[in-house]
């Protein structure tokens, strides 16, 4: 198994990249994914965040409203960290179950984790970001996720920064221009992973 982390800040295109690798044969390790599953109703990370922060957060059809978790949980950080008391521990386990089950393989896997340079993780041969300038990214979350831009400032904010995130770059995948410039980038990448450069 060749492990490499991808990250970027929100509205990077990370997503995209991810998708891309896969296409090209690679496991993806998707952290955000994994969120979505372990906040289905009736698993244990949904019942513990309504435990928490009550029935405001479940969505008229039983599911969870994130926007409405994002209300309460973007300005405070008292509650941003009960959250992640809940979440986050649940998905790195899930996580290490999902690397389990790869280790003896030779699949290329992707770890795509949006907040891979805040959690320290250096399990990995090469970390791959996708950057963006921050402001391209707001407006892109506007244009295409319905975000108001002053969401998408503050979280933002709760990221670490740009520079931070590419200081723990192995490989900058740069999307200010198009799809296809972007997919060109990411080619290269997999001909570079194809070719073994980042193996021990």
């Amino acid at each position: 198994m060749l492990s490499l982390g991808l990250t970027g800040g929100i509205g990077s295109g990370k997503s995209t990249v991810s998708a891309m690798l896969e296409e090209f044969g690679a496991s993806v390790v998707d952290a955000d994914r994994i969120v979505r599953e372990l906040q289905t109703p009736g698993a244990p990370v949904f019942e513990a965040m309504v435990e928490e922060f009550g029935s405001g957060i479940v969505a008229s059809d039983g599911s969870l409203d994130r926007q409405a978790v994002a209300d309460i949980v973007f300005g405070d950080d008292d509650a941003l960290a009960k959250l992640n008391a809940i979440v986050h521990p649940a998905v790195g386990g899930a996580i290490a179950e999902r690397l389990a089950s790869l280790a003896e393989t030779d699949d290329v896997v992707i770890l795509d984790i949006p907040l891979l340079v805040e959690s320290g993780r250096d399990d990995m041969a090469a970390v791959i970001v996708v950057d963006v300038d921050p402001e391209l990214a707001v407006d892109r979350l506007v244009e295409h996720r319905g975000f108001s831009a002053d969401d998408a400032r503050s979280r933002m904010a709760r990221q670490v920064s740009r520079e931070d995130r590419l200081a723990k770059a192995d490989v900058v995948l740069d999307n200010s221009g198009t799809p296809a410039a972007l997919r060109k980038q990411v080619e290269a990448l997999w001909a570079r992973i194809e070719a073994g450069d980042f193996s021990d």
